[in-house]
This record gives C-alpha cells, structure tokens and sequence, in this order.
C-alpha cells in the first residue's frame, strides 16, 4: 500500500511537470527549467513503477489504462497547443521546445500504455 502511494505521489509530481512544461512557454506559469525537462519522464516512469509493485493484480489493467490515458491527454495538451501556435490563434512567449518535448514523451509513453492491453486474455 506505501509503494502504491508513494507511486502515486511520483506519478502526479511527473504529471505536474510535464504540464508546467506545457504553461511555460504559453506565459502560465514563470520558468521550466532543466530539473522539470528531467523530472517529467523520470517521475512518471518511476511513480508507474512504484504502482505497479505496490498494487494487486487486479488493478493492474485498470491501473495502466489509467496513466496510459492522463499521459495521452498531456500529449493532446501539447498538441493543441502547438496547433493554436502556429495557427498564431495562441502567441507563445518563449520557445515551444517543450511542448514538442512533452508531445513526444507523453505521446510515446501513453501509447506504448494503452497498446499493451493488459485486460486482454492470453491465447
């Protein structure tokens, strides 16, 4: 229970990180800085980790579906802002390097997540 929790609390941190690193470069929030760009796949890899040791075989699918999907929607996030960007619709105040960033690491790591289908029986 204290590895799920504690996996928990990494894989939300992770979370927060990459949508920092979403508001950043659109003026809502300060400054992302180099600790975030490291932070953000680390604590997500590591806090689903975490989750998977510490929950029962039961919640395991519904588990990985889970991140799978907030994952899959920070890459949306970083994609509809890329799209209103250059569709000069959104005026980003800094580079968009992180959005790509977050787009391509969110985007791999949920797909990857909901491909595996771990509900799925074995033949």
């Amino acid at each position: 229970m204290v590895l799920l929790l504690a996996g928990a609390a990494l894989l939300a941190l992770g979370l927060f990180s990459g949508s920092v690193l979403i508001a950043a470069p659109l003026g809502w929030a300060q400054h992302a800085g180099l600790a975030l760009w490291l932070l953000f796949p680390l604590f997500c890899a590591l806090g689903y980790a975490l989750c998977v040791v510490g929950a029962r075989a039961g919640l395991l699918a519904s588990l990985s579906f889970a991140v799978s999907c907030l994952l899959l929607l920070l890459g949306l996030g970083a994609a509809a802002a890329l799209v209103l960007a250059a569709a000069a619709l959104l005026h980003p105040v800094g580079h968009t390097a992180s959005l790509w960033y977050v787009l391509l690491v969110a985007g791999v790591l949920g797909t990857i997540g909901a491909a595996a289908r771990l509900d799925t029986p074995a033949r």
